[in-house]
């Protein structure tokens, strides 16, 4: 199959606002797709290489893609910088670069998907001395054969920015158009389909396996997949609630456990392996040893899947240390035993979702709780059970709410004992309950300059929401106060790395560091995508533990403003 397809399609996408219209392009390639590409394909279509889960990223930065642009068309790193100040995209100066090259190859052979996939698939591995330059080579390799529209995408799927569209929700439903859905069938029918591949994507995690496995198998193939010890499932999230009887006077008797400063760890263990991810999915299992090791120890199972809090310990005094910290050790690829000795951990299970084959998602939590407990050996500061009590007396939910802000904790998660685990969405078995208003998870997509004490940093920040249907990021605001001198220089180290293009003081950044942001109001607004603008936003904290397609959605910020009672 050859890239240029890819490539037609891809443009297609771009130019295209409709999601129902993104879902039939992308649904008749899928049906077109060789059975062997599918999995490419799929993954190539999300602008990526691998599996979020598999943690791997391609790691090329903004520099050594101008350095490959340059040495594959004789355009010098100056022209290619000064183009991509005026566009923002390297993509586009590419394209322009290929088709203008400045040096001609002869017999130029066409690429293929798999070319591609297998030549991106390399970078991660290029390691040790000379690796930069290696890897120069093989992105400058496959730019001197690409044609113009080729070199585009290419040189966006390498640096994360595909720009064409394709959220979860297109993706999950182009499936179902490709492979499952058939003529006559109605609307109810094809609801159901939709569920089906949602279920898959929640126990697998993977669109290029589900792919795959609805063209080969169908829905009943869709329909007997299992956990797979290894891969992440999609976590259970919470709803905001205004106070703890709004939620007793609705349920009753709740569970209520205490809501950690710290890191939700996903644990997997089969045999004397273990698997640890993120909420984002990511696999962190090299960066936490420790929790390796008592996990080992801990989990008297030969396979089982649970979920808990990391908390940061302060070694010195045992108190928790605040997330900020903690997050240290998240992204952590060196030193890793220092981290350990200077940050430990403790881990805090609430959950258990599968055990020894049998998955527990169905079974009330009441249940899965006495399933924990018969799982964990405890260790105590190490590893133990999530802090709890069961009650549906608002005086005394109080006090343990009140216990657990004053353990230096955000504050209570009160939970449904009837819930079944209910996948990746925030629903209504489980609810926060913290003290400060309701904050917002945005992303930064621009930044300026300073002036004057600040002109070293960039210092005041464009926040955005996410448009989930498009999986653009919409502008709602923008952020200058509530860091510290030493925050705005680490800010300022992380963001010159994501710059896509500067204009005087302004700069355009790669979306990809979250904030949480707390606000006076939200207030419409002309000025900003998104149509709304926060007022007086502030820093709250840098959400590690978040990627940009976990940011608040326009939507949320809609809600928020309609229940500040504004109209209009």
């Amino acid at each position: 199959m050859e890239y240029e397809v890819l490539a037609d399609m891809y443009e297609i996408l771009e130019s295209t606002s409709s999601k129902i219209k993104k879902t039939e392009i992308l649904a008749d390639l899928l049906s077109k797709t060789p059975t062997e590409m599918l999995p490419k394909v799929v993954l190539l279509s999300q602008g990526t290489v691998f599996p979020k889960f598999t943690g791997l990223e391609l790691g090329i930065a903004t520099q050594m893609m101008i350095k490959a642009i340059s040495k594959a068309t004789g355009f010098s790193t100056k022209d290619v910088e000064e183009k991509f100040k005026k566009t923002g995209d390297l993509g586009l100066v590419a394209e322009e670069c290929v088709k203008y090259r400045k040096q001609t190859t002869l017999f130029k052979k066409r690429l293929t998907v798999a070319q591609i996939f297998q030549k991106l698939q390399q970078l991660p591995y290029i390691t040790g001395e000379g690796s930069q330059e290696k890897k120069l080579n093989l992105i400058a390799e496959l730019l001197v054969s690409a044609k113009p529209k080729e070199a585009r995408y290419i040189v966006r799927t390498i640096l994360g920015e595909l720009r064409i569209g394709i959220a979860e929700g297109i993706l999950r439903d182009a499936i179902v158009e490709a492979f499952l859905f058939k003529k006559g069938m109605h609307k109810e029918e094809k609801e159901k389909l939709i569920q089906i591949v949602d279920y898959a994507w929640n126990i697998l995690s993977d669109f290029s396996e589900i792919a795959l496995i609805a063209k080969e198998k169908g829905v009943e193939g869709l329909r007997k997949i299992k956990v797979q010890i290894g891969k992440p499932i999609q976590v259970m999230l919470g709803l905001a609630a205004k106070n703890i009887e709004e939620v007793v006077k609705k349920f009753g008797k709740v569970i209520a456990q205490y809501k950690y400063d710290g890191a939700r760890c996903q644990i997997h263990k089969k045999g004397n392996k273990i698997w640890i991810f993120t909420r984002r999915l990511e696999n962190v299992t090299s960066q936490f040893p420790d929790i390796v090791e008592i996990c080992q120890k801990g989990l008297k199972a030969d396979e089982c899947i649970v979920e808990g809090e990391a908390l940061g310990i302060d070694r010195k005094t045992g108190n928790p240390l605040p997330f900020q910290i903690l997050s240290q050790r998240i992204h952590r690829k060196y030193d890793i035993e220092k981290m350990v000795k200077e940050i430990p951990v403790q881990v805090n299970l609430f959950d258990i979702v599968y055990l020894n084959g049998k998955m527990l998602f169905d079974k009330p939590l009441i249940e899965r709780e006495k399933i924990l407990k018969k799982v964990v050996k405890i260790f105590p500061g190490k590893l133990q059970l999530a802090k709890e009590i069961i009650s549906d007396n608002v005086k005394e939910l109080e006090k343990f709410y009140h216990e657990a802000l004053n353990a230096k904790q955000e504050g209570l998660m009160l939970k449904i004992p009837t819930s079944p685990y209910i996948f990746g969405r925030h629903v209504e078995g489980m609810y926060k309950i913290k003290p400060i208003m309701e904050t917002l998870d945005l992303v930064i997509v621009g930044a300026t300059w300073g002036t004057g004490a600040r002109a070293k940093w960039l210092s005041s920040y464009i926040l955005a929401c996410r448009d989930p249907d498009t999986g653009k990021f919409l502008t709602c605001g923008m952020m200058g106060t509530g860091l510290t001198e030493e925050q705005f220089q680490m800010m300022t180290e992380r963001l010159k790395e994501l710059i896509i293009s500067e204009k005087g003081r302004e700069v355009k950044i790669k979306p990809k560091i979250v904030v949480e942001i707390a606000y006076q109001e939200i207030q419409k607004s002309p000025h900003y995508d998104s149509g709304f603008a926060l007022r007086f936003p502030r820093l709250v904290r840098i959400r590690e533990d978040k990627g940009p397609d976990e940011a608040d959605t326009i939507k949320r910020l809609e809600e928020l403003f309609k229940s500040q009672g504004w109209r209009g």
